[in-house]
C-alpha cells in the first residue's frame, strides 16, 4: 500500500508561504542578501557600497593583515581541505595550538576544537547527556543549544528568559527526575545582547547539584579584561564547569570550542558523534583563528575590546536620541550596566520590521532583522552591531540615514515605538526579569514548542 502522505508537503504548504511570496513580489526579504567584499565597517553588497550594522565581525579583525596572513600560510601548508575527520586523518598542528591557548586564555584544563560552533554544542550535549539526564535551557538559548539538548535525549526542562525564580523552581522540578542535571545558558544572547545573570545562575547550580554550561560566542573576544568573556566579567570562571565559544564572531573565522575539565574533554574526543563524524574544519580557518587568537591574547586585545564596546554605546546613544526604542543594556545585581556590540531596536510588527529594514537597505545600511519565532511575537527587531574598526564617522553616517528614515517611514506607515517606552533590557537591577508582556520569548516548556522555536536561524 502507498503511503497518502507525501513527506515534501510541508515545504509547499507551510504557514510563511504566503508571507514569502508578497514578501518577495515586493523585494522586502532581508535574507540571503549578495554580499561582494570582504565584511568591513563598509561593504560592497548587490552593486552599492553599504554601512555594515549586521555583521558579528566584533573586533574587525577579518580584514586584519595578520589573520589574512595566518589563512594564507595554513592554506599553503597544508592544501584547501584535510578530506578527513579529527578522529582519523584532520588533526593537524594548528589544532592542537588553537586547543592549548583556548584552555589557557579560559583557564581550564584543556579544550577540543570543533568544525562549527554548532557543532560544538551539538557535539558536547548530545554527548555529555543521555535519556536518564535533565538538561535545563533558559527559553532565549541559541538554537544550537536546543539542537543539542534534542540530540541527547535527555529531558528537557525550559525556563522564561532571565527568570531567575523559574530556574530555581525548575531546578527544585529536576532534583526529582533521577538523572544528573545540566543547565546551560548563553553568556550574551544574541538577538537582544543582554547578558546572562551567572553569579546567580552559578549559586543555584550549587545549591543543586547541578553543572553548569555557558555559550560564550557572543562574548568571547569583548567582555573581561583578557576578553575572555562574561564568566570572566562576572567573576565565576571557577564556578562554570563547562564553556563554549566560537570562531566565526570575535575571531574572524569559522569553528567552535569546547573547554573545560580534561577527562570530560578526552571523553568527547571518543564519543562525540558529530566531532567524530564531520570532516574537520579547513585549514585556511584554523590558521586564520589561530592569529585571532594571538591579537586578543597580545597588549593589542583589551584596546579592541574597549573600542568595540565604545561604539556600541556611542550607538545606542544616538539611536536613543533619534527616538528610536533601543533595548537597554543590561543592568547587573549591583547596578552596574553591561555593554555589548549587539543594539537592537524594537519595532514590534513583522511586516513593519522589514519595511523599514529596506528603507534602511536602500538608504545605504545593512541590519540585521529579527522576526517570529527568532523573538517573540509582536517583538521584532532590527539587530545592530558595531566592529572596533568602525569609528565614530561612520556610525554618524548611519545615524544620519537612520534619521532620514525614521521620518519618511513615520510619515507613511505609522509611528514607530518610541524612546522611554516599557522597559526591554534582559534583566533588573534584583536580577530577574523585567515585565516583557509585548517582548516575551517563546514558551519552550515542552519538546514540541523548542521544536517549532529552534527551526528559525538565531
Amino acid at each position: 500500500m502507498r503511503t497518502s502522505i507525501d513527506v515534501f508537503a510541508k515545504a509547499r504548504e507551510h504557514e510563511r508561504l504566503e508571507q514569502l511570496r508578497a514578501a518577495r513580489e515586493l523585494d522586502l526579504v532581508p535574507y540571503f542578501r549578495v554580499l561582494e567584499g570582504p565584511t568591513m565597517p563598509e561593504v560592497e553588497m548587490e552593486g552599492r557600497r553599504r554601512i555594515m550594522l549586521g555583521s558579528n565581525n566584533y573586533l574587525g579583525l577579518t580584514g586584519d593583515p595578520r589573520v589574512r596572513q595566518g589563512a594564507l600560510d595554513a592554506l599553503d601548508r597544508y592544501g584547501t581541505g584535510l578530506t578527513g575527520s579529527r578522529f582519523l586523518n584532520g588533526t593537524t598542528d594548528l589544532h592542537l595550538e588553537l586547543e592549548d591557548a583556548f584552555a589557557e586564555w579560559f583557564g581550564t584544563e584543556a579544550a577540543i576544537v570543533f568544525t562549527t560552533g554548532h557543532q560544538a554544542n551539538l557535539g558536547a550535549l548530545g554527548t555529555i547527556l543521555g535519556p536518564g539526564d535533565t538538561v535545563i535551557a533558559d527559553s532565549g538559548d541559541h538554537a544550537s543549544i536546543l539542537d543539542g539538548c534534542l540530540l541527547s535525549r535527555a529531558k528537557l526542562r525550559a525556563f522564561r528568559h532571565g527568570r531567575l525564580d523559574r530556574l530555581e523552581h525548575t531546578l527544585e522540578k529536576a532534583a526529582g527526575d533521577g538523572g544528573g542535571v545540566l543547565v546551560v545558558v548563553d553568556g550574551v544572547f544574541s538577538m537582544e545582547g543582554d547578558v546572562a545573570p551567572l553569579p546567580q545562575i552559578s549559586e543555584l547550580c550549587e545549591r543543586f547539584g547541578a553543572r553548569l554550561m555557558v555559550d560564550e560566542a557572543h562574548a568571547l573576544g569583548v567582555l573581561g579584561a583578557r576578553g575572555a568573556g562574561s564568566c570572566e566579567l562576572l567573576g565565576v570562571e571557577d564556578r562554570v564547569d563547562l564553556r563554549m565559544a566560537t570562531f566565526s564572531k570575535s575571531l574572524a573565522s569559522c569553528g567552535g570550542v569546547i573547554a573545560g575539565p580534561a577527562d570530560v574533554i578526552e571523553f568527547l574526543r571518543i564519543a562525540s558523534r558529530p566531532f567524530m563524524f564531520t570532516a574537520s574544519g579547513v585549514p585556511a580557518a584554523l590558521g586564520a583563528a589561530l592569529a585571532a587568537v594571538r591579537i586578543c591574547r597580545s597588549l593589542e586585545g583589551p584596546e579592541l575590546f574597549a573600542r568595540v564596546l565604545d561604539n556600541a554605546s556611542y550607538l545606542h546613544r544616538g539611536l536613543t536620541q533619534l527616538g528610536f526604542r533601543v533595548v537597554e543594556p543590561t543592568r547587573l545585581a549591583d547596578g552596574t550596566s553591561v555593554v555589548t556590540p549587539v543594539v537592537p531596536v524594537v519595532v514590534g510588527d513583522d511586516w513593519k520590521a522589514a519595511l523599514l529594514w529596506k528603507a534602511l537597505y536602500d538608504g545605504g545600511i545593512y541590519v540585521n532583522v529579527a522576526l517570529h519565532p527568532a523573538v517573540p511575537p509582536s517583538g521584532a527587531l532590527l539587530r545592530n552591531s558595531v566592529m572596533a574598526t568602525h569609528d565614530h564617522r561612520t556610525l554618524d553616517r548611519a545615524l544620519q540615514i537612520f534619521a532620514e528614515v525614521k521620518r519618511a517611514f513615520e510619515a507613511e506607515h505609522g509611528p514607530l515605538p518610541a524612546a522611554g517606552g516599557a522597559p526591554v533590557s534582559g534583566l533588573s537591577r534584583a536580577g530577574r526579569a523585567v515585565t516583557r508582556d509585548e517582548n516575551r520569548r517563546p514558551d519552550l516548556s515542552t519538546p514540541a514548542q523548542a521544536d517549532r522555536a529552534r527551526n528559525f536561524p538565531l
